[in-house]
């Protein structure tokens, strides 16, 4: 009687750097990290241009620390200015803090750099949108009793550098925004040259298509079940990218296509995405679009400094 064959041993990951590891996730929550001498060197405006009415009293540095640790701590705008006010009292800091009402006016004309890294050279990005709820109903009272009626939506598109893990360029849309127009807006953001771009198959479209021909990147996009080829192969005009990938899946099959050209690095969009829920949660305390998007944005830049801070190394075990 022959012996059944046994099931292979499924392999885990393994963090091999878990103590430096643990070190970035523990600074992540240090205060001094976020409210150091720097800042409070540069914490009133310096007003070096002319302006009409009344003159600025905390600088942009100023304010976005405060509101960088908002997102941090997932507090409103008065909890905000509470803590401000505890934390430069300890620290024994000379600073007046603004109140709820000014960090509310000045993040929504905020200018908010994500950036916290250079670098050299061209890059890959990876782009994946996702949803944050404004208001609305929890998922519990939608599956017993259905979706009413003041549920709204904002979406959020990512680049993101899989190299680095960092977000180089954010959108923040209504609801209704298809992926596909946001890719413009986000590749203008990228300072870097982009080499290669990244996305599922929302982004297979022409305009897409022909803004990154446009641009020289290359696409990794799947083509949609019921693609066609555009161009004759025998055409004299230079060969289209989607259609020679139709050609490649339908000789060798999509998944040999995918592990050919990388495709299984656009799933660390997914994780940004998961990353991003997981430290600041899945909804918007703002309600009006201008501040909502800095909240993103400062979101993003938190998630690039927690980036720096550390990152997991992992190994097959």
């Amino acid at each position: 009687m022959t012996q059944p064959a046994s099931k292979p041993r499924k392999l885990a990951y393994k963090v091999t750097n878990w103590r430096d590891y643990n070190e970035s996730l523990v600074r992540r929550g240090d205060i001094t990290f976020w409210f150091d001498d720097a800042v409070i060197d540069a914490w009133e405006h310096e007003n070096d241009r002319k302006k009409v009415g009344r003159p600025f009293l905390y600088s942009d540095v100023a304010v976005e620390t405060l509101l960088m640790i908002r997102e941090l701590f997932r507090l409103p705008y008065r909890q905000t200015e509470g803590f401000g006010r505890a934390l430069a009292k300890l620290m024994q800091a000379e600073v007046a803090i603004p109140d709820y009402t000014s960090l509310q006016k000045r993040a929504a004309k905020l200018g908010v750099s994500i950036d916290v890294r250079a670098t050299t050279g061209p890059i890959d990005v990876v782009v994946d949108s996702t949803g944050l709820k404004v208001y609305g109903e929890g998922e519990w009272k939608v599956k017993k009793h259905g979706v009413g009626k003041r549920r709204t939506w904002r979406k959020v598109h990512l680049a993101v550098d899989p190299a680095t893990h960092t977000i180089v360029a954010q959108v923040v849309t209504g609801a209704d925004t298809h992926d596909g127009d946001a890719v413009e807006p986000l590749l203008e953001q990228v300072e870097a040259e982009v080499q290669t771009f990244y996305g599922d198959g929302a982004y297979d479209q022409w305009k897409v298509r022909n803004y990154l021909q446009g641009e020289s990147i290359h696409q990794v996009i799947p083509p949609r079940k019921n693609a066609k080829i555009k161009q004759h192969g025998n055409a004299s005009a230079e060969p289209l990218e989607r259609d020679e990938c139709l050609r490649q899946i339908r000789r060798d099959g999509k998944k040999a296509w995918k592990e050919s050209i990388g495709y299984h690095r656009r799933s660390l969009g997914e994780t940004a995405m998961f990353r991003l829920k997981t430290n600041f949660g899945d909804r918007l305390k703002n309600r009006t679009l201008a501040n909502q998007a800095t909240e993103v944005a400062l979101r993003c830049k938190l998630l690039n400094v927690f980036v720096t801070l550390g990152m997991p190394l992992f190994a097959w075990g």
